[in-house]
């Protein structure tokens, strides 16, 4: 009996302590600065602040495991500069807010929502941001969660001084996904992350929709850009999964590999890249994808469809694989000037090319010529871009026919040993309203 009498009491005592609050976490409701103000600073780690509908002008911070909601009628302005809020605290949740006001200044990096180092854990979810500095800024932090934010920026301001929508420096495990944004610098930008994990994101009316720098095992799918200057740039990084991405309607180039090696690149899909002020001389048109000083990679299964140039490859491109992609109606396949002999099939698979006029007389679905897109007056007109008025006169084109009719035997150049007679479906396609 005593025992029993024991545990009763010591269940009573918990449960008045639990009913005094001590282990419950509260909730804060807020209705205006200076309420949230006090909120932030006398609620304790684990409670959550909500904030009703209305203005909340000023600069607030978060000093706690705190979760911060709203019904995205609760706006928060800074009054144009500085940013609106800074979260300090590792654990913390924004959902919700609408946020507008922040300031410009990149160099002080003037954000809506700004994360600073050692906020690990923090989740940054269904958020109304406009203003011309980052929307989401995070330095030297882990594992945060950024998704389901609308992120626009100043469409009046010129891109390169704009901020990033979501901007990532020394970041670890990142998960970015279902965000929508425009007029922005770039949409993402990641510097000196690893394992980031981008997916289901929308980018528009901006400089690149994902931009890489010196990142490491990253993956990126299902994101859409459309009207960017560059839809994936990926520089100085490697071992980056590209696949399942759509990019329409870009300026200079839908995927970059600038000095990115060891990574996979499959089942995107580029179309319409064109500049009206390129030069192919100079490498300035709009180029599906542009590989530059890039080694060691795998590209296949890609589609790259009426672009200015297909493929662009410089300075170094050439210890790359590439295989099952598919070059349609690109005013030109390939641009390569280089002194090596590329051979882009493997296994005894190539590349669909739209333009390729051998034949199968075997009906095993492969041309029995190999295919060259840059024949020696490609690289003539290249070299001496004066010559290109020649381009569409009868001579040239007879010229180009009869080396046509011959297997390669150039030391140099691109060739594909086993071109593909058709086209094949891809899982995605982008929608016709962007093509």
């Amino acid at each position: 009996m005593g025992y029993w009498v024991g545990v009763m009491r010591y269940l009573a005592v918990m449960i008045a302590y639990l009913l005094s609050g001590s282990l419950v976490a509260a909730t804060w409701t807020v209705t205006d600065s200076a309420s949230l103000s006090a909120a932030l600073m006398d609620a304790a780690s684990g409670d959550s602040v909500h904030l009703a509908a209305g203005e909340y002008p000023g600069h607030f911070v978060v000093t706690k495991t705190l979760t911060m909601t709203s019904n995205a009628k609760a706006q928060l302005d800074a009054l144009g500069s500085g940013s609106a809020l800074t979260v300090r605290a590792p654990n913390v949740t924004v959902k919700g807010l609408s946020i507008r006001g922040f300031g410009a200044s990149l160099y002080d990096r003037d954000a809506a929502i700004l994360v600073e180092a050692g906020s690990d854990n923090v989740r940054v979810l269904d958020n109304i941001i406009q203003g011309p500095g980052f929307g989401i800024r995070a330095d030297e932090v882990q594992n945060i969660r950024i998704a389901g934010n609308h992120i626009t920026g100043n469409a009046k301001a010129h891109k390169l001084d704009r901020g990033d929508g979501i901007y990532l420096s020394y970041v670890t495990h990142p998960q970015l996904y279902q965000n929508t944004i425009q007029n922005v610098r770039d949409g993402i930008y990641l510097e000196n992350v690893s394992h980031s994990r981008s997916f289901d994101n929308h980018f528009s009316e901006q400089q690149y929709g994902i931009h890489y720098m010196y990142t490491q095992d990253d993956e990126a799918w299902h994101n859409q850009a459309f009207n960017v200057d560059g839809g994936y740039a990926l520089m100085s990084a490697k071992r980056i999964h590209l696949h399942h991405n759509q990019v329409a309607n870009a300026v200079d180039f839908g995927i970059l590999l600038n000095l990115t090696h060891e990574s996979k690149l499959h089942d995107n899909q580029v179309l319409a890249t064109h500049n009206p002020k390129g030069d192919v001389a100079l490498m300035s048109e709009g180029k599906g994808i542009f590989i530059y000083g890039a080694r060691d990679n795998q590209i296949y299964q890609n589609l790259f469809e009426a672009n200015d140039t297909g493929i662009n490859m410089a300075m170094g491109g050439e210890g790359n694989r590439l295989w099952l992609n598919q070059f349609i109606n690109n005013r030109a396949a390939v641009k390569y000037v280089g002194d090596s002999l590329l051979e882009w099939s493997y296994q005894g698979q190539g590349n669909y090319w739209s333009d390729y006029q051998g034949w199968d007389l075997s009906q095993d679905g492969i041309g029995d010529l190999p295919y060259q897109p840059n024949d020696s007056l490609d690289r003539l007109f290249w070299l001496y871009p004066e010559l290109s008025l020649l381009l569409d006169s009868p001579v040239v084109a007879l010229l180009r026919w009869l080396e046509q009719q011959f297997v390669p035997v150039s030391g140099k150049g691109v060739r594909d040993s086993a071109p593909l007679m058709q086209p094949f479906a891809l899982e995605l396609r982008i929608a016709k309203e962007y093509q």
